[in-house]
């Protein structure tokens, strides 16, 4: 069921997993297989974003294109792919979650990121605010987990570690958990399925 802009309310756990998608590959279906299975969620949505502040634009497909590949890899039922950012029209991570705890308001959200967005966190609007009020599930990524793990915000963070099957069960915390979720590093880059669709489509127009 894709999530409405307007929310409704189910009590479910849910675990957010935002990003570009340009495109959604086998490693999206694979994180977000994974924090299901460890969060203990019962679904999770892929947040097709409507542009990464952090990002340039420059080589950014549209977003029903980068939609549709999300939804190539989802099932529709417990793995959601949505738009509903640019429905919500937030841009910035903390406005978003701000908005889905507004009109979700019986469900309990796991913000899932990988290892390099973890380093980076530091640099996102209102990110303490967002580690304060929201559990974090960081998946590995190949070079970046150590750094991750060594980073500022897990060492702002330290006291607040959790194993993942405890992220979502401190309700009444006063601040919110974050857990590495155990999985494998997956190799899939949407930076290197863009090169090597480019590479292709500079063979065929060259030709034999």
């Amino acid at each position: 069921m894709t999530p409405g802009r307007f929310g409704d309310a189910r009590r479910r756990r849910i675990g957010l997993l935002g990003g570009s998608f340009n495109p959604a590959h086998e490693g999206h279906r694979h994180v977000a297989r994974r924090a299901m299975q460890a969060l203990r969620l019962d679904e999770i949505w892929l947040m097709v974003s409507p542009g990464n502040p952090l990002k340039p634009v420059q080589g950014m497909a549209p977003l029903p294109e980068r939609l549709a590949s999300a939804r190539r890899i989802a099932d529709g039922r417990r793995i959601i792919a949505t738009d509903i950012e640019a429905r919500l029209g937030t841009r910035y991570t903390a406005d978003t979650l701000a908005a889905l705890r507004r009109r979700f308001r019986r469900a309990r959200f796991a913000f899932v990121i990988g290892a390099d967005n973890m380093v980076q966190l530091p640099r996102w609007k209102q990110w303490r605010a967002i580690a304060r009020t929201v559990a974090l599930g960081v998946l590995p990524r190949p070079g970046w987990t150590r750094r991750a793990l060594a980073g500022r915000a897990a060492h702002v963070l330290a006291h607040h570690r959790r194993v993942p099957g405890g992220v979502l069960t401190e309700s009444f915390a006063p601040h919110a958990a974050w857990c590495l979720v155990p999985a494998r590093e997956h190799a899939a880059s949407a930076t290197a399925i863009r090169r090597a669709q480019a590479e292709r489509s500079t063979g065929e127009r060259r030709g034999p």
